[in-house]
């Protein structure tokens, strides 16, 4: 009996020991096969990734800064010493920028057969010459179809005698966080360089403009990697590498490219007559915080909030100041990032229904919308306004507008409300997020004019947290202000 355990036990261990060595065998083998699979695939898709190459003669230059210093955001952005475009040009020393031409180099990737290619804007932005190098080392040169800088997307064209290798776009809404990805690009000039990583959030905005949507990976990209594909596993382009975010300018592993989703829409707008065409809707909007949420009636922070609506716009008659968008074109809008996409990608002149919360009702809006042009954003003003009166319940003093005050704080003659003058650190205003400056324009729907008007609106209490509309050098946000 003894013999006949022992015998069983050594057989045990036996089974369990062959079953691991065949389960080890199994991932070494399963790791191989993942091996030759992305090998393949690097095969597959390299011969459609280019170098694309841009110069501009000495008299365009930007003497002020060197080549690498622009970026896709405006000068003074809080992201301004971290993100970084990847190229397109290399440094040049400051008694030789008079003397020489710029050259950039970046990476781009041929999308049909016909000799279209993708690429960043910032990659061939006043560029002279732009010449696209193929795999097989063939030199072409390149026609700029067009340029999208809000996207930083640009079209490039090229004429060969022959059919081109090339990708196709992916679905960038259906990639998941988490799932590999692989950057092809020129790195620092090294072309064909190939890195692998994951999809580590999407949905990222980097302060190039409403009308970018980001995926983030941790693949490593670096300068010259701009306009380059990110590859899903089925040899997809899912995204056009874009910006990085590094103290050091070279890759921390967190970089961004355009979803694919997006660059479909320009790509089909730039070959159509060169420039990309949006819809209007004519209004400044914020997102809904939880604290605004409970202001409004709303269950759940969800939806953009209209600040301002501009005068003579789409929405002007339509839409009001304090309207929550919750559906346009039958679509969701979860928060306001998602708002100037949809109304982007709308038809110009076509009419939309927008669905609002109004007053604590949903109220169904049809609006025709207008052309968006760069000519559409504000302009500003900016000097020392006189204390009248405390309000001892907001921790916040508060003047009369004058028209030096408004010149001051930069806000227009229309603009109607009182300005604060000071805060307490510990105030509910101070918390709420309120700055010196600041018009205090709305409390619920009561509008203020006077420092008596502020006073009743707030004794009246009609919501908790109480919900402001101010005027902060000449837009309109609305701020939530625990009185409790």
């Amino acid at each position: 009996m003894k013999h006949q355990t022992k015998t069983s036990r050594s057989l045990g261990r036996f089974a369990t020991a062959t079953a691991l060595s065949t389960s080890l065998l199994a991932a070494a083998t399963s790791a191989v096969h993942a091996d030759e699979a992305l090998a393949d695939l690097v095969e597959r898709v390299s011969p459609s990734v280019v170098t694309v190459l841009s110069s501009r003669e000495p008299a365009q230059m930007d003497l002020a800064k060197g080549p690498t210093d622009r970026m896709p955001f405006p000068e003074g952005s809080p992201f301004e010493d971290f993100f970084k475009n990847f190229g397109p040009q290399q440094g040049i020393p400051d008694q030789f920028r008079n003397q020489q031409p710029s050259s950039g180099l970046g990476s781009g990737f041929i999308l049909d057969a016909e000799g279209w290619i993708v690429t960043n804007h910032h990659v061939v932005d006043g560029a002279d010459t732009v010449t696209v190098r193929l795999s097989d080392d063939r030199e072409f040169d390149a026609e700029i179809i067009g340029v999208d800088e809000q996207t930083d997307l640009a079209l490039l064209r090229i004429e060969a005698n022959d059919a081109l290798p090339f990708v196709e776009l992916g679905d960038s809404s259906e990639i998941r966080v988490g799932e590999d990805v692989m950057a092809v690009g020129n790195p620092f000039g090294l072309g064909g360089t190939v890195t692998k990583g994951i999809i580590s959030a999407k949905g990222r905005n980097i302060a190039v403009g409403p009308y970018a949507d980001f995926l983030q990976t941790d693949a490593a990209i670096n300068r010259g990697n701009s306009g380059g594909p990110l590859f899903n596993m089925d040899g997809e382009v899912v995204g056009v590498n874009s910006a990085i975010y590094s103290p050091t300018g070279g890759s921390v592993g967190v970089g961004f490219a355009v979803a694919s989703d997006i660059v479909e829409m320009v790509v089909e707008d730039l070959k159509d007559d060169g420039k990309v065409d949006r819809g209007w809707l004519g209004v400044s909007i914020q997102n809904v915080t939880p604290d605004l949420a409970a202001a409004l009636g709303l269950e759940n922070a969800k939806g953009a909030l209209v600040s301002s609506v501009v005068a003579g716009s789409p929405s002007d008659g339509a839409l009001e100041t304090g309207d929550v968008i919750l559906t346009f074109d039958g679509q969701d809008v979860p928060n306001s990032n998602d708002l100037p996409k949809l109304v982007a990608a709308a038809g110009i002149g076509e009419t939309v229904q927008v669905v609002v919360l109004r007053s604590g009702n949903t109220k169904t809006l049809d609006i025709s919308l207008g052309q968006f042009t760069a000519a559409q954003n504000a302009q500003r003003d900016v000097a020392e306004p006189e204390e009248t009166s405390a309000l001892e319940a907001m921790g916040a003093t508060v003047a009369e507008l004058t028209d030096s005050a408004r010149a001051e704080i930069g806000v227009g003659d229309d603009t109607q409300g009182l300005v604060i003058t000071s805060l307490s650190s510990s105030g509910p205003a101070a918390k709420a997020g309120l700055q010196v400056g600041d018009v205090i324009v709305r409390v619920g729907n009561e509008a203020i004019t006077t420092p008596q008007t502020l006073s009743a609106a707030l004794d009246a209490g009609q919501t908790d947290p109480a919900l402001l509309l101010i005027n902060r050098a000449g837009q309109q946000i609305f701020v939530a202000v625990e009185l409790v």
